[in-house]
């Protein structure tokens, strides 16, 4: 029976997992993200422990960026400039499969994850919508008329730059690129800087979640202007105090001002912006999409 493999290849832990989808993952494991021998060598040892002989048919990598998925490039497969050190540069593809020899899906973990909801989760009833993530950095993977989005490279939602009120935030930013881009304001990062706390030793009703969702908001109107998504996904570690979800739907509506008069902003934004179905599976299953994807 064909098994698929899936990595999420984060910057700071690998998920590895074998399967079809939601309840049936048969195997999984996770571990942290040291340098790319070690790590990529844990994921190739994992896959010849638990991969049936000739049952695993692909295997999907969901990585971390920024990378280049141009099939056409000579750096196809690589995660290029990221600033996690020792990372740039890697081929993680060749690597994968070189050591198993089975097709390879390869993309961004935001656009995988957005794969997955839309094959299993929050997005299965539209084929136009974005998934972000909010943690220790911020993307976002995007879904145009059933086609995940790549275009020059891939989406890097996380680097639009926002307004940045410095006598209501003096805080420069987080980002090695932009300082205060979306990712250096509003990522877990730039929380603990700003604040000397981690966000989920925080209070709920701590100053930082109203920064945080106003800056957050900022970055979802321009999306939504752009793009005009069907739904809004949001995970992340950021994303689980659960008081941003409405503090970020309210001020978006509010940033909005009625501009864009569909009942979906306006009556019914609870189902608009909404958190993963697929929970912190989202994105070893969207790897598992990306094996199926490239099975067939």
């Amino acid at each position: 029976m064909d098994l698929y493999g899936g990595i999420e290849a984060g910057g700071t832990k690998f998920v590895c997992a074998i399967g079809r989808g939601p309840g049936e993952l048969f195997a999984r494991h996770t571990f942290p993200t040291t340098t790319p021998e070690e790590t990529i060598a844990e994921a190739i040892a994992f896959f010849k422990e638990h991969g049936t002989d000739g049952d695993l048919v692909a295997i999907g990598i969901a990585s971390f960026g920024p990378l280049d998925p141009n099939p056409g490039s000579p750096t196809y497969g690589y995660i290029t400039t990221t600033p996690k050190p020792g990372w740039a540069n890697t081929n993680i593809y060749e690597a994968i499969q070189d050591a198993f020899k089975v097709p390879i899906g390869f993309d961004t973990d935001v656009n995988a994850a957005a794969l997955g909801e839309h094959r299993w989760g929050a997005a299965q009833d539209v084929d136009t919508f974005i998934y972000l993530t909010i943690g220790t950095g911020i993307g976002g993977g995007a879904m145009v008329e059933g086609k995940l989005v790549h275009g020059l490279m891939h989406p890097e939602m996380g680097h639009v730059h926002i307004p940045h009120d410095l006598e209501r935030d003096p805080f420069e930013g987080a980002c090695p690129f932009h300082e205060d881009c979306l990712e250096g304001l509003a990522a877990g990062p730039a929380i603990e800087a700003r604040w000397g706390a981690r966000g989920e030793t925080l209070p709920e009703n701590h100053p930082a979640w109203e920064l945080e969702a106003h800056y957050l908001a900022l970055g979802l109107v321009n999306f939504i202007t752009v793009l005009s998504p069907q739904r809004i996904i949001m995970g992340g570690g950021v994303m689980q105090n659960k008081k941003l979800f409405p503090l970020v739907r309210q001020e978006v509506q509010r940033l909005l001002n009625r501009y864009i008069p569909v009942p979906e902003i306006l009556e019914h934004i609870d189902e608009y912006i909404v958190p993963p179905a697929l929970g912190g599976q989202a994105g070893v299953l969207g790897a598992i999409a990306l094996a199926q994807s490239a099975a067939h």
